[in-house]
């Protein structure tokens, strides 16, 4: 397994779910953020995005390294960039610095599978027809044609990343470690859904 670092800046951010082989394009503009992108872009273009905590300072104890692979400068100071997610991580602690922005401390091994890319064939048809239904009743349109071009493991992160769920619920499925424990979770959400919504259409007499 490749070596990343022990020690990484963070990127906290609300509402955002980053997986492994996915990218997230990020304007920047707060000081401590453009510090953040600045040192990683000089350094080794590595840094990681976890999820805030309902708004407070704490964050979840899982998140994923990106690789900043496009940079680019406004004429107002704001930063454009890409992310290309690499692996999850799972934060040991936090380090202190005097740095505006905030480092942690990090580990792979749970999710060395993000590096390796084990293979996994899992049965995906059900789940993806209840997606379709779901999305219909949300009024969210995909382009189904093209999203069976990809591979049953970017299908489930496409999923995951632009369903209208909860962030506790996304955080949830990031978390899981095998594709058939995600395939799994994202299908008990997505019936939770529609099962709810047929039991708010019901007419009771």
């Amino acid at each position: 397994m490749k070596h990343y670092p022990d020690v990484i800046p963070i990127f906290p951010l609300s509402g955002v779910i980053y997986f492994p082989k996915t990218n997230l394009p990020l304007n920047i503009f707060e000081q401590r953020y453009l510090d953040l992108i600045n040192d990683a872009y000089n350094k080794d273009k590595l840094m990681g995005m976890v999820q805030t905590k309902g708004g407070s300072n704490s964050v979840h104890k899982v998140g994923c390294l990106g690789k900043i692979n496009d940079y680019h400068k406004s004429k107002d100071g704001r930063i454009l960039i890409n992310l290309t997610g690499i692996t999850r991580f799972e934060i040991i602690e936090e380090i202190k610095n005097q740095k505006l922005y905030r480092e942690f401390n990090v580990n792979y091994e749970m999710f060395k599978g993000d590096i390796t890319d084990i293979k996994e064939k899992v049965e995906t048809s059900h789940l993806i027809e209840k997606a379709k239904i779901f999305f219909k009743r949300n009024g969210l349109l995909l382009n189904w044609k093209e999203f069976e071009k990809l591979s049953q493991n970017q299908k489930i992160k496409t999923l995951a990343m632009i369903a209208p769920i909860t962030n506790e619920e996304k955080q949830k499925i990031l978390e899981t470690v095998t594709l058939k424990e995600k395939i799994g979770i994202l299908n008990e959400i997505i019936s939770f859904y529609l099962h709810e919504i047929s039991f708010n259409n019901q007419t009771i007499q």
